[in-house]
């Protein structure tokens, strides 16, 4: 699965739609969830909690392994995918489409993120 050219990317694997009203969607790459295997069980942060950029807000469990998730940019949650939360295997079928993962109000004082461009990614990680 090629990378949606319209996406941004962090380094640890998540995506970040353009804001929308301030608004952008996350969710992780299909690299990632490749790599993680069948994920069975997601934790996400709450409607209501900032997270910063670079640092855990979640955790993804796998048949293979638990791993962390991580806010590609600062803010303010506005809403989360409950829809994974009942069916966690939507981030591996799905990652770019039903399997995102929270919405967030970009912290606009944070500064611009360091995110990856579709083809920066693809090379960051071989794809």
């Amino acid at each position: 699965m090629s990378n949606p050219q319209q996406l941004r990317y962090s380094k640890e694997h998540e995506w970040l739609s353009a804001a929308e009203e301030g608004v952008s969607t996350v969710g992780i790459t299909s690299h990632a969830a490749d790599a993680l295997g069948d994920v069975v069980y997601v934790q996400l942060p709450e409607v209501g909690d900032t997270v910063t950029a670079g640092e855990p807000c979640g955790e993804l469990e796998s048949t293979k392994s638990v791993s962390d998730l991580y806010a590609p940019v600062s803010g303010e949650i506005t809403e989360v995918n409950q829809d994974v939360v009942d069916d966690p295997a939507l981030v591996n079928s799905a990652p770019y489409e039903g399997g995102w993962l929270f919405k967030v109000r970009t912290d606009e004082s944070a500064g611009e993120p360091e995110l990856l461009s579709a083809d920066e990614y693809a090379a960051f990680t071989g794809n």
